[in-house]
């Protein structure tokens, strides 16, 4: 067992940033992550074997990364941070020790042995994961999540594929498609489900952040470059295929979000990657019982210094809702400074912190405006056939999830599950929740999990008891 002031779970942005804030404060540190390298999804590195010659053409803000590595670097060597990487965390528990909580972690590739890090404060920077919605052809080999598909080529240098189409709808669609197209795909379309005029009500938001507006701009120019042929307020109705995605069929969107009949249009592909926003992982957050806010898309709730309501315990980055790499280092670096008051009795108020607030408020209320503005067709579930499956680990298909709420009289998302076994699978409604919801009509709302992630009975055997 690893004992520590500070357990940090979660080195993307966000848990870099708080680890790195509190360690500069005296606070000792272990950080946890599932990934062999620190820097989550958002700074992913190719393994050391790959030998990458430029790696930073692959990353937007690569001098942010570097800075943070060699901040990470210096503290580890001190003593003052302990990286423990290969850890998935399946549960905190809140009472390990008296005063004192407990991260239990898998170990490694094989995940078949478990280590504790007891702690007197965890912050959670579990980051988000991709929301995806069903369609017909969607679990067809070659259709990948956009996000999947960037990490293949951040991770692994490799292509998802040679011919590719781009589709959904959010802001991480564009850096894909423009990123694949550099890396020499043929990006065959670019498909945004969101019109351009869309954004016009948020016109005073977004030219209060010319930085995004230029990044945007820059990508724009290497579709541009690329010659990759745009198509905007269309959607994705159907991938086709046999043993894998050989082509997929798009249409135009109405003002109300629903297909134009008569616009479809089927275009050849090897690969689609789609995409329809992020979700914020609160599984860990939950299970501590801290409040979620689940009027829309669930997201941990956090006070002015990134606390959550249980005492202990930090949140910040996407968990608390989806804002992007800048945001999650502000929230980070507002919580390295409050847990050091917390732990240390360091003054949290400064300049840091002055800044780190500033910039928190303003790209909130950007995060917010591209949420509206980004936000899926309203009528997609209308191409959700009968037949098209929706839990993919249980292979339940849309007609059994209609049946379900039209004459057997489920109203929620629970019992839809306990009638269809939609959510029951492997991933536990974690990649389907939002397509089960929408096909059954009602709110996926916080999942209320036991764990984090599957674990091997023997691993709950061998555990260590707490008080």
């Amino acid at each position: 067992m690893t004992s520590a002031d500070l357990a940090v779970i979660g080195s993307g942005p966000a848990g870099l940033a708080a680890a790195l804030t509190a360690a500069d404060r005296g606070v000792r540190v272990t950080l946890l992550d599932a990934g062999a390298q620190a820097g989550g999804q958002f700074y992913r590195q190719p393994a050391a074997g790959l030998r990458a010659r430029r790696p930073q053409a692959l990353h937007h803000a690569w001098g942010t990364w570097e800075a943070l590595r060699d901040r990470l670097a210096t503290h580890v060597a001190a003593g003052r941070i302990t990286h423990l990487a290969d850890r998935h965390v399946w549960f905190v528990e809140r009472e390990f020790r008296p005063g004192r909580v407990g991260a239990h972690a898998l170990l490694g590739p094989g995940q078949q042995t478990s280590e504790t890090v007891a702690a007197d404060a965890v912050l959670l920077a579990t980051g988000g994961y991709e929301k995806v919605l069903p369609f017909p052809g969607w679990t067809l080999p070659g259709v990948v999540t956009a996000g999947g598909a960037q990490a293949m080529l951040k991770g692994g240098l490799v292509l998802p594929g040679r011919t590719v189409v781009v589709a959904g709808t959010g802001p991480l669609l564009m850096p894909v498609a423009a990123g694949l197209a550099a890396a020499g795909a043929e990006v065959v379309a670019y498909v945004e489900s969101v019109r351009p005029a869309g954004f016009v009500r948020h016109a005073t938001t977004l030219a209060a952040h010319p930085g995004k507006v230029v990044e945007a701009a820059g990508y724009a120019s290497q579709l541009l470059r690329h010659k990759v042929p745009v198509m905007v307020r269309h959607t994705v109705v159907a991938a086709h295929g046999t043993d894998r995605v050989e082509a997929v069929t798009v249409a135009a969107l109405d003002s109300a979000g629903r297909v134009r009949p008569g616009t479809e249009r089927r275009i050849d592909c090897d690969t689609l990657a789609v995409g329809h926003g992020m979700l914020a992982h609160t599984d860990l957050a939950e299970s501590l019982g801290c409040a979620i806010d689940d009027t829309g898309d669930p997201f941990v709730v956090t006070d002015a210094e990134q606390r959550t309501d249980v005492d202990g315990v930090w949140a910040a980055g996407e968990a608390t809702g989806i804002g992007g790499a800048v945001l999650a280092l502000a929230e980070g670096e507002i919580a390295g400074y409050s847990i050091a008051a917390h732990i240390k009795g360091v003054e949290p108020r400064s300049d840091g912190w002055a800044a780190a607030t500033r910039t928190r408020s303003r790209l909130r209320h950007f995060s917010a405006a591209l949420a509206t503005a980004y936000a899926p067709p309203a009528h997609w579930v209308d191409q959700v056939t009968d037949d098209t499956v929706v839990c993919r680990c249980e292979e339940v298909p849309a007609g059994a999830i209609r049946t379900a709420t039209a004459e057997l009289g489920a109203t929620d998302l629970r019992t839809v599950k306990l009638l269809t076994r939609a959510g029951m699978g492997w991933c536990q409604g974690r990649i389907c929740a939002p397509g089960v919801g929408g096909v059954a009509g009602c709110s996926p709302g916080p999942a209320k999990r036991p764990f984090a992630r599957p674990v091997p009975l023997e691993v709950l055997a061998r555990e260590p008891e707490g008080p």
